[in-house]
């Protein structure tokens, strides 16, 4: 079994929190923070093994394992 170490967004909505794994594109939601990312955890997992069954793993890997990965936050407007 292969392990990655992932990031999550994660914010609150008005009725709970919502977390995001970028790197994925997979959401999930929760009553707490910690609800919400382990939910995201869950689904990560299921995304991926379902990638793998697939035989799309290897597409995902470079953005999954790239050690150059950066946050950032910025203002965008919208007229």
């Amino acid at each position: 079994m292969k392990g990655y170490t992932l990031t999550a967004v994660i914010w609150k909505e008005k009725q709970g929190y919502v977390a995001k794994c970028p790197a994925t594109g997979v959401a999930s939601c929760g009553d707490s923070p910690d609800e919400a990312l382990e939910n995201l955890r869950e689904a990560v997992e299921l995304y991926l093994d379902n990638a793998k069954r697939l035989g799309l793993i290897r597409e995902l890997e470079a953005g999954l394992t790239a050690r150059g990965k950066f946050t950032a936050s910025f203002e965008a407007a919208v007229a």
